[in-house]
């Protein structure tokens, strides 16, 4: 009996675990070849048109790129002939503002030039006057138009004009003193020019027949505050003329 029950449980086994059977349809001969050839047909159909098309893409591709290159050719042409146009109007704009500024400069150092020529006619014409004989001064010496200023800190210009009036007068041959009031740490001084040991003495050496202009720029000590200036023309150790300017 046991071994009638081993049996039945190893039928069941086989009948559980075997493989299952498939059943293929073989075609005939004929018509596998009339199939594959009608799968190559249609291969080859669908490759013919697939390299027509990308012919007929790539001709419309070429075609449509030359003709932007032609285009942005022509635009960079045209842009490029506007931005010389406006190049050239621009230099030439640029040309004649830099005609007109330096037209305006010649014209401001004309008028400068003018004014100091004016300035230098007022003087001689007052020094014409000083040869009528009502010349002032001690042998007809004289100064006129004494001129102050500072230019800037530290800094003092002059400027003055000396005459010698009358008629057949001998050369004046002297020296020019600025003497000056200052103030500087709640003190007032006075200072000459030139010093005694001075090397700029021979910027204030005077030797004129009629007259002479004197002009120069004196450097201050630091600090220094000025009253008034005095201009003295010295001859032989005398004051001859002297007048005197306040800032």
């Amino acid at each position: 009996m046991l071994n009638s029950l081993k049996l039945k449980l190893w039928l069941r086994h086989l009948s559980i675990s075997s493989p299952r059977m498939t059943i293929k349809t073989q075609l005939p001969w004929p018509l596998r070849i009339l199939y594959l050839a009608v799968v190559l047909g249609l291969a080859g159909a669908i490759a013919m048109w697939t390299y027509d098309l990308g012919r007929g893409l790539a001709g419309v591709t070429s075609a449509g790129i030359k003709e932007r290159l032609v285009e942005y050719q022509e635009r960079i042409e045209k842009l490029s002939a506007e931005r010389d146009q406006y190049s050239t109007t621009v230099n030439a704009a640029e040309s004649q503002l830099n005609i007109e500024r330096s037209t305006k400069q010649q014209l401001a150092n004309q008028v400068r030039s003018l004014e100091s020529e004016n300035a230098r006619l007022k003087e001689d014409l007052a020094f014409f006057e000083s040869l009528l004989p009502n010349a002032t001064g001690v042998q007809g010496v004289a100064i006129r138009r004494l001129k102050v200023d500072l230019i800037a800190p530290g800094q003092l210009r002059y400027r003055l004009l000396i005459m010698q009036g009358g008629r057949n007068k001998p050369e004046f041959v002297g020296n020019l003193q600025l003497a000056m009031s200052t103030e500087q740490g709640g003190k007032t001084t006075m200072m000459t020019f030139p010093e005694g040991n001075s090397t700029d003495s021979d910027k204030f050496k005077l030797a004129f027949k009629h007259y002479q202009r004197v002009e120069g720029v004196l450097n201050l000590p630091e600090g220094a505050s000025i009253k008034t200036v005095q201009a003295r023309v010295i001859e032989k150790g005398q004051i001859r003329a002297q007048q005197s300017a306040n800032l």
